[in-house]
């Protein structure tokens, strides 16, 4: 498999970002150490950003299948019968 991180172009960015890096860690410490706590929050969003994206499948509607239907009206059935059940022991008290 074909990796941008060993092309040219790869190995530029890599070397740029590592220099940026090091300017900002050495140079800007405490300014970096200041908006560590708004970075984290940043952080939050973009992590779900990119780590949602696997999830798209191409499916685009949320299609119900018959079973599930099936199993949902039993639930709510046996929901009913159970509160039925329960009335009648409470009335019978």
């Amino acid at each position: 498999m074909f990796s941008f991180w060993k092309t040219p172009w790869g190995l530029a960015t890599l070397a740029l970002s590592g220099a940026a890096t090091y300017f900002l860690v050495v140079e800007h410490q405490q300014h970096i150490f200041a908006f560590l706590p708004f970075l984290i929050f940043l952080a939050c969003p973009l992590m779900h950003l990119f780590m949602h994206k696997k999830h798209r499948h191409g499916h685009n509607k949320h299609e119900e299948h018959e079973e599930s239907k099936d199993i949902f009206q039993k639930g709510v059935e046996e929901g009913k019968r159970q509160s039925l059940i329960s009335n009648k022991e409470n009335n019978r008290e």
